[in-house]
Formats: structure tokens, C-alpha cells, sequence
């Protein structure tokens, strides 16, 4: 089946995205009159205007509504206007879920880009994290626009950050010059150390840094405090430990944790608060179905819980 390759261009009104998409349109780098489908998921002050595209084989349809992004329809639309790709000016309100659920077979993204504007960043984290959160997970690019140099720009990169490690993170100023994020994320733990520590606060950061760099934890000896989970799956020497995880708001709190090797297991409650001193090795196991980082435990002391049970990034 051939591939359609998707553009993705989210973020909320007035961040940007119209301005974007035709000037993109309109480079002829990248419109050499490829049949191109646009849909446009709201409608913004600004007005798109395809005299000035580079190619005009650009076929512009409104979705009216977060329903109408079904696999059929979509089908349908690309059916009739023959488009070899698509772009999508996706609306700010709606949960990305929507789209990526109902893409039809053969539609990959290959891009997605977030546009905010920096002056209200702040504030629409603050009120709508869930939204804001969700549109950060998995953009390959964040572009602050109307950034001038006077605004701190700290406070959005831990934001960025906090939901995604890996994106690109550009701030335009008022003139159109552009510069991009290079502030270092040190990790707040010595990973060279005998034994890295990681303490309570850290916990959110070190599971999703492991997640994302298992190999840099192989053969590392870690110490931290978390909970005991217990599976009739599992070993009779083997339980899960770990914390509760917020990574964006109540609702989407879990427990996130890691296989541990432990000859004494069974007199482990579940539930327990313990602190583990262990080896990590990246290896395969039943628990996680695949290749993955197993702790076997060193030392294991009974612990208090810390004052924020539910780990987060803030």
C-alpha cells in the first residue's frame, strides 16, 4: 500500500500556524506542485491564500467538527482529490488521540510541529495542562512566536521539557529572526557515581530519562525509595517497584515501575514503601514481554513514604 505522508501543524488560536503552513506552501522547495491536501480544523483570524502557493494543486477542506476525523472519510476526501500528501492545521481543543486513532492505513505522520505563542504559553499550561500536554508529547518542534529577548524563556523550556525530552525548541522573535533553545537538561543525579542516588523529587525525570536511554543504565547500581507491586505473572523472587506517576494531570496518574529480582520477595507487602539498592541489567523478561531494564535488588530497607507520594515533573 502506498504511504501518504502527513504533515502536522498543532497548537491553539493566534499561535501561528496559518502563517506557517503558506509560507511553507508558497517555498518552492517544498511545494513543486505535489497534490496536496489541506485540512484546516479551525478557523483563525488569518486566511489562507493560494494564489501565492508555490504549486497550485492544493486542495483546502474544512473539518468542521473533531466526529468527522474518521478513516473513511478521510479515505474518501484523499479518493477525490488524488493528493500525494497531507497537511493538517489541527485544532488546539482537541485531543490528538482523534487523529492518530483514525488515520487511515497508509497515512503516516512524518512531521509535527507545535506553534505557541510565548506571551500566553505560560498561562494556557496553567489552565489547560491536559491539552497543552498532550499537544508536547510528541512534537518534533516547538516554536515559540513573539518571543521577544526580555521574556524569561526558562520557565517554557522546563515545561517543553518536562513533556518532552527530545523536540527542538525555536523562539521567534517580534522582527521574524529566529534562535534556538540551548539550554542543557543536566540530569539532578551523578550517573557515574558507585551508586547513583536518586532522590524522592527525582523520580519522575530518572523513570522517563531510563525509559527513553535504557542502554546508558545497563550495568548501573541505583538507590531509590518507591512502592512494592505483586503479580501472580511474576516469580516468586520477582515484584515490581516503583511509584505513581503524574504526567500531566489527576486523571492520567499510574503506577509506573520496574521488575525486581529479590530472593525474600514473598515477605514484601504490596503497597509497602521500600528503599532498593540494586544492579540494573537490560535484558529480556517475561513481565515486560521484551527487552528491558530488570533490577536485582543489593539491599532493600523499609521506608517511609515521601511527601509527595505520586511522582511528577513539578
Amino acid at each position: 500500500m502506498k504511504q501518504i505522508p502527513v504533515y502536522l501543524f498543532t497548537g491553539f488560536l493566534e499561535a501561528g500556524k496559518t502563517r506557517f503552513i503558506q509560507e511553507t506552501l508558497e517555498d518552492p522547495r517544498f511545494n513543486q506542485g505535489e497534490r496536496t491536501l489541506l485540512l484546516l480544523c479551525e478557523e483563525g483570524e488569518e486566511e489562507y491564500v493560494p494564489d501565492n502557493f508555490s504549486g497550485k494543486n492544493v486542495f483546502i477542506h474544512p473539518i468542521e467538527s473533531e466526529e468527522d476525523l474518521q478513516g473513511p472519510y478521510l479515505e474518501a476526501l484523499l479518493k477525490k482529490t488524488r493528493a500525494e500528501r497531507v497537511l493538517v492545521e489541527y485544532n488546539g481543543m482537541w485531543m490528538l488521540d482523534s487523529l492518530y486513532q483514525n488515520l487511515p492505513e497508509g497515512w503516516v505522520v512524518a512531521q509535527e510541529f507545535l506553534f505557541c505563542e510565548a506571551g500566553t504559553f505560560v498561562n494556557y499550561n496553567a489552565n489547560m495542562r491536559q491539552l497543552v500536554y498532550d499537544k508536547l508529547k510528541s512534537c518534533e518542534l516547538v516554536v515559540f512566536n513573539r518571543c521577544p529577548a526580555s521574556l524569561d524563556r526558562m520557565e517554557m523550556h522546563k515545561i517543553v521539557r518536562a513533556a518532552n525530552r527530545r523536540c527542538d525548541i525555536a523562539y521567534e522573535a517580534p522582527d521574524g529572526s529566529v534562535a534556538y533553545d540551548e539550554i542543557e537538561d543536566p540530569l539532578p543525579f551523578d550517573l557515574n557515581a558507585p551508586v547513583v542516588d536518586i532522590q524522592d523529587g527525582d523520580y519522575a525525570l530518572f523513570y522517563a530519562d531510563l525509559s527513553e536511554n535504557m542502554e546508558k543504565y545497563d550495568g548501573k547500581t541505583v538507590r531509590y525509595k518507591g512502592m512494592v507491586a505483586k503479580s501472580p505473572r511474576l516469580a516468586a523472587d520477582n515484584f515490581v517497584f516503583g511509584r505513581q506517576l503524574m504526567t500531566c494531570c489527576a486523571n492520567d496518574i499510574q503506577f509506573t515501575g520496574l521488575i525486581c529480582r529479590w530472593p525474600d520477595a514473598a515477605s514484601l507487602s504490596k503497597g509497602q514503601w521500600v528503599t532498593v539498592t540494586a544492579k540494573v541489567d537490560l535484558k529480556w523478561h517475561k513481565g515486560y514481554g521484551r527487552r528491558g531494564p530488570v533490577l536485582t535488588a543489593e539491599r532493600i530497607e523499609a521506608a517511609q513514604p515521601p511527601a509527595q507520594p505520586v511522582a511528577s515533573f513539578y
